[in-house]
């Protein structure tokens, strides 16, 4: 009986069981990322340096029609409908940095891949990765840990408008689905997901290895409705690819656009029976850009001031609603990873330690 015991002790231990009493409402985490998002547009709006500068917009009067005021707070809920009502009155919102709330990359590359391996592994690779090639991440990212526990096993997706994803999630390893870059949907179809692949070959974008995020969004959607998974991740990526060709323009309307997504997305959650008050979003981004001087913004790496600053966000039935925390702290994004699997009621383990998750987001 003593050998059953410790052999119990140990499975437990070793498969990630429940890290705690579960006694959060949370049953399924969706995580969101906004590729290179920076937080001064988040907390103030469009960039008044950058809005009226014929080098980055096209049409000034327009773009200052459609996204200007002469208050901040006014800006942002403008740029972003969707986080300055529902977030900012039932979620939390972190990294303004204007208000000394802090958060920051733990890693020092301060770029793409790096920042999407420590969001979903919970930790920095500096070592092994210093790059945006497509290799097979060789860290468990926290999917892959959920995917491997019994009671999760198979109800693990990824989505992203980048093709490096399935590399950046391991799917050759992991096993678990991911529809990136220019994939098409597969398998038992629906109508939609027909016209989406159909569509997709017919609109490739602008870029050759990121399709836009519409294509990103629905398909995930589409999945989302036919087989609702638990644990989803998703990555918008078009603000990033229009900073990088310093369309300021673009970069704007994408971040409204996505902005619109997101809430979709939550209120579709709010809406369905396995969803609905059972579900939390956290969101962040992957690297912060360039403030100063002005051109940076284009621009992030270790080499730009401010390419490390980013944000986070949390909304859901164990979220308590703090809306814009504006007391000094500080963040990291390697905590995003313990966070999604505290709230499915699992201790998250991975080695290097991942970063702790956030207490604040659940009630703790």
């Amino acid at each position: 009986m003593r050998k059953l015991v410790l052999f119990v002790f140990a499975l437990t231990i070793c498969s990630g069981l429940l890290a705690q009493k579960k006694d959060l409402k949370t049953e399924n985490v969706f995580i969101i990322t906004f590729d290179g998002l920076r937080w001064q547009e988040l907390y103030t709006g469009a960039d008044k340096g950058l809005i009226t500068d014929k080098e980055y917009v096209d049409d000034t009067a327009g773009l200052k029609k459609a996204f200007w005021h002469v208050d901040p707070l006014q800006r942002r809920q403008i740029l972003f409908p969707f986080f300055w009502s529902e977030m900012a009155t039932k979620g939390q919102l972190y990294g303004n940095r204007d208000a000394g709330n802090l958060v920051d990359c733990k890693n020092n590359m301060w770029f793409s891949y790096p920042g999407y391996n420590e969001i979903l592994s919970g930790f920095a690779d500096d070592k092994r990765i210093k790059s945006n090639d497509k290799i097979n991440n060789p860290n468990q990212t926290v999917l892959e840990f959920v995917n491997n526990q019994a009671q999760f096993k198979g109800k693990v997706a990824a989505f992203g408008s980048w093709d490096v994803f399935p590399y950046i999630v391991n799917a050759e390893r992991s096993g678990i689905p991911v529809n990136a870059g220019f994939m098409d949907a597969t398998g038992n179809l629906t109508e939609k997901e027909e016209f989406l692949n159909q569509l997709q070959d017919e609109i490739p974008g602008p870029w050759g290895g990121v399709r836009l995020d519409a294509f990103t969004h629905y398909f995930m959607m589409e999945y989302v409705k036919k087989n609702t998974p638990r644990l989803v991740y998703i990555s918008y990526g078009e603000t990033d690819d229009w900073a990088h060709d310093g369309e300021y323009d673009e970069y704007l309307h994408s971040a409204r656009r996505t902005d619109k997504f997101i809430g979709d997305l939550w209120n579709f959650i709010q809406s369905h029976p396995q969803y609905k008050d059972k579900t939390t979003l956290l969101l962040t981004t992957d690297h912060g850009r360039g403030t100063v001087p002005k051109e940076t913004w284009k621009h992030h790496g270790n080499k730009i001031e401010g390419g490390g600053e980013i944000w986070m966000m949390a909304i859901g039935p164990d979220t308590p609603a703090m809306g814009e925390v504006k007391q000094a702290g500080q963040l990291y994004q390697n905590q995003v990873a313990a966070t999604a699997a505290t709230l499915l009621g699992l201790k998250y383990v991975n080695t290097p330690e991942p970063g702790a998750s956030i207490g604040s987001m659940f009630n703790k």
